[in-house]
């Protein structure tokens, strides 16, 4: 009986040896990635790593995780036209089955899913930039998107500010508009057309009211996937396969 006994003793002992060591790994190996991501993307800091699964040792040894989360606070994305970048807010990203090389140079999940968000300032730039400046939509009449807010119903309100025959409407008009995604594009188009008092042709005011904006280079290759509008912008889901989270 005593012998049994210290022999259950000595097993308790090991099996906390192994979960200390099991953690201790674990926490390495999440600083490693998290340093090639950071390296790898050109981020200012280093993203949040979290190896899931138990024991981490014996995924090692077979040289698959099963289950990674990545969470990266801020990202710049390209959007196809030099020198300009939109930030994405709250990047997060679950990797499956994510192979390893041994010093983690390297690492390749088969399958990755994701959320963010957008900002309607940031999206905003996008409208701005697609006008250069105030519209002239029909001669003496010019509009120009002075804002984008949530509109209820996964709808976002956009807002035109017009000048009328030189005089400014004494606060802008907003429509309801659909924002969709097509491809690497996240695209909003007005349901309707906004009142402003005259006449005016409709492909001459959509210039102004539906607008685009480009968003490729995502972490390790993921695509956009989804999108929708809410409080404080619109929120996107990514997806990809054979994603790259270093090397």
């Amino acid at each position: 009986m005593r012998a049994l006994r210290i022999l259950l003793i000595v097993a308790v002992i090991l099996g906390g040896l192994f979960v200390i060591a099991d953690r201790v790994a674990v926490g390495f190996a999440e600083d490693e990635v998290a340093d090639r991501l950071r390296a790898n993307e050109g981020l200012a800091t280093a993203p949040d790593v979290s190896i899931n699964g138990f024991p981490f040792l014996t995924q090692v040894v077979g040289g698959e995780l099963d289950d990674v989360k990545v969470g990266i606070k801020d990202y710049e994305a390209a959007t196809g036209t030099s020198g300009q970048n939109i930030r994405i807010d709250d990047l997060n990203a679950r990797m499956r089955d994510v192979q390893f090389s041994g010093d983690y140079s390297s690492a390749t999940a088969a399958t990755a899913t994701g959320s963010a968000t957008i900002t309607y300032a940031e999206l905003l730039k996008a409208a701005k930039s697609a006008e250069s400046g105030p519209t002239e939509v029909v001669p003496g009449v010019t509009a120009t998107v002075v804002g984008l807010s949530d509109g209820g119903n996964g709808k976002i309100k956009v807002e035109v500010e017009a000048t009328v025959l030189g005089k400014k409407l004494p606060k802008p008009v907003s429509v309801l508009s659909t924002v969709t995604i097509d491809a690497d594009t996240v695209k909003v188009k007005a349901d309707s057309l906004p009142n402003l008092g005259i006449d005016l042709a409709d492909g001459r005011l959509r210039t102004v009211t539906d607008f685009q904006q480009r968003i490729d280079g995502l972490p390790g290759g993921i695509q956009l996937d989804s999108v929708e509008a809410a409080k404080t912008g619109v929120d996107i889901t990514v997806k990809g396969s054979n994603v790259s989270l270093a090397g």
